[in-house]
């Protein structure tokens, strides 16, 4: 009886505690409290998004968000090497940042460091959970320029099943020369 009665009021416990507690990430928190910089990025007023965090990174040092979107802000301004700086930053507090390893990838990439692209680049892919061709896209370009043909190839036409039509254009283009198709 004893047991059953402990039993029961530990279940009540769990479910009071399971309602009570929190359960936002501090990702999840920082997306929330940052809702007006991230829309300036997606409506790209790059200028003010830098400022906005900026400031935000004064405030909130910890915050990966913080510092993901002014790095996706140095990288549109074409700051390549800052730009790393506050991606590697932002993975350094949250690695589970998808988004951070393609930019950080682009960042690489536009500075010749084609190695390092590819890495962040792959990265990206595993990160996306294979839904997201741009880092497809990417990775193939960067497997280009360590000449890695066949692999980007197939990066290319994986793009390309997602419905990149970059990719396919890209496909048409030497070195590449099989047709195209779209298995379904």
């Amino acid at each position: 009886m004893e047991v059953a009665l402990l039993s029961l009021l530990f279940i009540l416990y769990l479910t009071i505690r399971y309602y009570v507690v929190d359960h936002d990430t501090p990702t999840d928190k920082d997306q929330k409290r940052f809702q007006k910089g991230i829309e300036m990025v997606n409506k790209r007023q790059f200028d003010e998004a830098h400022r906005y965090f900026d400031e935000a990174i004064r405030q909130h040092p910890k915050s990966a968000v913080a510092y993901a979107y002014r790095g996706k802000c140095q990288l549109v301004q074409e700051n390549y090497y800052s730009a790393i700086y506050d991606l590697t930053q932002a993975i350094s507090r949250d690695n589970t940042l998808a988004d951070c390893y393609l930019d950080r990838g682009i960042a690489y990439y536009k500075t010749e460091e084609y190695t390092n692209a590819f890495r962040e680049f792959d990265k990206a892919v595993w990160h996306f959970r294979d839904e997201q061709p741009d880092a497809y896209r990417w990775r193939a370009l960067a497997r280009i320029q360590v000449r890695q043909l066949p692999q980007a190839e197939s990066d290319l036409r994986r793009a390309v099943a997602l419905g990149d039509e970059n990719s396919f254009h890209i496909l048409m283009q030497p070195p590449f020369t099989r047709p195209v198709y779209n298995k379904l």
